[in-house]
């Protein structure tokens, strides 16, 4: 991915060294078990490429059957390198131009979100954001949260290296900072409200992968205007999502998925809804709430 040397963002917050950071001690303890770090690297991974609950996939490895309480969660220490700073701040810039222009393009304007980077923990409007939460984004204060750190865990224990699929993340998160603009967030959390437990898991895929195309839209047009896109990147995003989605997190826990329980697609759903986006570049291409096959 070609990045270095474009424009960063003004729109970054670094609080790391503020305090408040969670270091200490102890581990994940749910039902009683202890968790290893091998568990915690799966659940995070999780958590940062597609939002999906740390503790729950921590739930589902230790044979459990949903989310349990953090008895205490040690935060990663490896500090991001001034690189790793460059590259998040340099995507947030990019996904600021393009969105910018296609809000432009209906009429509309574009208000910019804030990237938080922290270490360990922080306070948001959404409540303490943590590390162990991976990266989120808050509608109540349209700031972006992330703790760099993790991509170091990343590269060492899953092998993933590459500078396309870390501005996937904050891409993916920004697709959320798009939903909450143009109302679409505060409509599904209204209707998640009227509905059952299965039908509000399946709205949260549907706005999972929306995201997901969000991130491909932004891709699109960053490769057009200024030519980020190397052999291969693509490539080992997709590589990414393919390992990580509901059903082979499920799969690999317990041997066997459980579809209603789905809150963020298959693997094969994530890939195909970032591949529409970054084939049309449009956000029309980008509706899953009227798709009959996601």
């Amino acid at each position: 991915m070609k990045w270095e040397g474009n424009r960063e963002s003004d729109n970054v917050e670094d609080v790391r060294g503020d305090g408040g950071g969670g270091g200490g001690g102890g581990g994940f303890n749910l039902g009683g078990g202890s968790i290893g770090i091998g568990s915690i690297a799966i659940a995070l991974v999780a958590s940062y490429f597609f939002g999906i609950n740390p503790m729950t996939v921590l739930s589902l490895l230790n044979g459990g059957g949903g989310s349990a309480p953090v008895q205490s969660a040690p935060a990663p220490h490896a500090p991001a390198t001034d690189r790793t700073t460059k590259l998040v701040s340099t995507v947030l810039a990019d996904t600021e131009d393009t969105w910018t222009q296609l809000f432009a393009e209906r009429n509309a304007t574009y208000i910019k979100p804030k990237l938080r980077i922290f270490s360990g923990s922080t306070p948001t409007a959404c409540g303490t954001g943590q590390t162990a939460a991976g990266p989120f984004y808050c509608p109540g204060d349209q700031k972006v949260y992330i703790d760099l750190a993790f991509y170091k865990l990343m590269q060492e224990r899953f092998h993933v290296s590459s500078d396309f699929a870390e501005a996937y993340v904050i891409a993916h998160e920004v697709g959320h900072h798009v939903q909450n603009l143009v109302g679409t967030m505060g409509k599904v959390d209204a209707a998640r409200e009227r509905a059952s437990k299965t039908q509000a898991n399946a709205l949260s895929v549907r706005v999972e992968l929306q995201a997901d195309c969000y991130a491909g839209v932004w891709a699109f047009h960053a490769n057009q205007s200024r030519h980020i896109l190397e052999s291969g990147d693509v490539e080992s995003a997709l590589a990414a999502a393919t390992a990580i989605g509901d059903d082979a997190l499920q799969k690999q826990a317990q041997g066997y998925v459980v579809p209603d329980s789905f809150t963020h697609g298959t693997s094969e759903q994530r890939v195909r809804w970032f591949k529409k986006g970054i084939d049309s570049g449009q956000m029309a291409s980008c509706n899953t709430f009227e798709s009959k096959q996601l």
